[in-house]
C-alpha cells in the first residue's frame, strides 16, 4: 500500500510539472485567480449560462450580463473558456455563511462558474452588487478566466455605466483588460441586461503573439 502511495504521489507531481511548464504564464500577479479551480462542478462540466445565489424576482430586478469571448485575433469566438465571477451582496458585503473553505473565505458565495459555448457566448444572472460600505469603489463584479494552454489570470472588473461613483478619473485610470468591462444596463421588464464582450490577450501583459 505504501509502494502505491508513493507511486501515486510521483504521478501527481509528474502531471503537475507537466502542465506548468505548458502553460505559458500569462497576466502578472493575480491574487486570489486560483480561486477559479474551486468550482464544484468539473470544468468539462460547466454551462455558459447560469444563476448566481440569491437571485430573485420577488421585488427584485435582477441583472442579466451576456456576450461573446473572442480570441485575440478579435473577430473568432472562443470556445471553452472557463469564467469565474464574484462580487459583494447589494449591503456592498461578501456575504459568508461560515463555513467557508479557500477562497470563499474572502468571495463569499455570491460566485459562479461557467464555460463558454462552441459560439463563444456566455451569460449569467445575479442581483446587482451594491458598493462597499465606506463607499471608496463604485460597484463592481471580478471576473477571472482560464482559456485552454493558458494559465488563469484576472479582467477588469465588470462596472456599470450609470454608476456615480465611476468618474472620468476613475475610468481613466482603467486598463481595460480584456477590453472595456463597463456595462451599460437596460430595463427590459422584470429585469435588467447587459452585454460585454470579451477579447482575449488585450492589454493582457506577456500574452502570446500568436495564440
Amino acid at each position: 500500500m505504501k509502494k502505491w502511495s508513493i507511486v501515486l504521489m510521483f504521478l501527481c507531481f509528474v502531471m503537475g510539472a507537466f502542465i506548468f511548464w505548458h502553460e505559458k504564464k500569462v497576466g502578472g500577479p493575480c491574487e486570489g485567480c486560483e480561486a477559479i479551480y474551486e468550482n464544484p462542478v468539473p470544468f468539462e462540466e460547466l454551462q455558459s449560462v447560469t444563476k448566481l445565489p440569491e437571485v430573485s424576482w420577488e421585488g427584485k430586478k435582477p441583472v442579466g450580463i451576456n456576450g461573446t469571448v473572442f480570441k485575440a485575433d478579435g473577430k473568432t469566438p472562443a470556445a471553452g473558456v472557463i469564467i469565474y465571477v464574484y462580487h459583494t451582496n447589494e449591503k456592498g458585503i461578501y456575504p459568508k455563511k461560515g463555513d467557508e473553505t479557500g477562497w470563499a473565505k474572502r468571495h463569499g458565495y455570491i460566485r459562479a462558474w461557467m464555460k463558454t459555448d462552441e459560439k463563444g457566448n456566455y451569460k449569467f444572472v445575479t442581483l446587482r452588487p451594491g458598493t462597499y460600505p465606506n463607499h471608496n469603489e463604485p460597484a463592481h463584479i471580478h471576473i477571472t478566466i482560464k482559456e485552454p494552454g493558458l494559465n488563469e489570470y484576472y479582467l477588469d472588473e465588470f462596472l456599470f455605466s450609470d454608476d456615480p461613483l465611476l468618474t472620468k478619473e476613475r475610468m481613466a485610470k482603467l486598463e481595460n483588460r480584456g477590453g472595456s468591462g463597463i456595462v451599460k444596463l437596460v430595463d427590459v421588464g422584470n429585469m435588467y441586461k447587459g452585454e460585454r464582450d470579451i477579447y482575449l490577450g488585450k492589454n493582457i501583459p506577456d500574452y502570446p503573439a500568436k495564440k
